[in-house]
């Protein structure tokens, strides 16, 4: 729910997988919002249960086959883009986060779900299990630093920004946003 919280505009989800965003979208569109919705997935298995989701639910959504690293879409497109869950499994995450900033509108908001390394003795278990949990959780890295990143992007502002140890205790998870900066004059 945080992601979609006054969603309005044009509204990418980034590797939407099997479409677990699509019912928060269809209730932010059922409450009378301006939202023009847009996917991309690069696994044609994924993509068929996310077109069969958004069928299901009746939702409008126009749902590409592409990976993050290279946007079907012009610059400045999107007023929001949302990624849950998404940054771990990203083969090239440089080359992905750069596709957001140039897809995002200036002062467009990226938000984003994440899990994150953990800290202390959960951060080294993670070190030490993240090549095994590569190979077998769909080339997820469990001890990528994905908040660090995102915060430390010169090409936005954090605007939100919230780490959640607790939930679960496995991996923290973080969520936030970020707005697009504005070119200088």
């Amino acid at each position: 729910r945080y992601l979609v919280d006054d969603l309005s505009g044009a509204v990418l989800d980034l590797c939407a997988g099997t479409g677990a965003m699509f019912p928060y979208f269809r209730d932010a569109v059922a409450d009378g919002r301006n939202i023009t919705l847009f996917a991309i997935e690069p696994d044609p298995h994924m993509r068929r249960k996310a077109l069969e989701r958004a069928h299901d639910l009746g939702l409008d959504i126009e749902i590409e086959s592409a990976g993050a690293e290279a946007l079907p879409f012009a610059d400045d497109s999107f007023d929001v883009i949302i990624a849950s869950l998404v940054f771990c499994t990203i083969p090239d995450f440089d080359a992905a986060l750069s596709e957001v900033a140039r897809v995002l509108k200036p002062g467009g908001e990226f938000r984003f779900l994440e899990h994150v390394r953990g800290e202390g003795t959960v951060g080294v278990a993670h070190d030490v299990l993240a090549p095994a949990w590569h190979t077998v959780a769909g080339g997820c890295h469990l001890n990528r630093e994905t908040d660090e990143i995102f915060r430390d992007d010169e090409r936005f502002e954090l605007v939100d920004y919230t780490r959640l140890e607790d939930i679960p205790q496995v991996a923290p998870i973080v969520r936030g946003t970020l707005a697009r900066r504005r070119k200088g004059p």
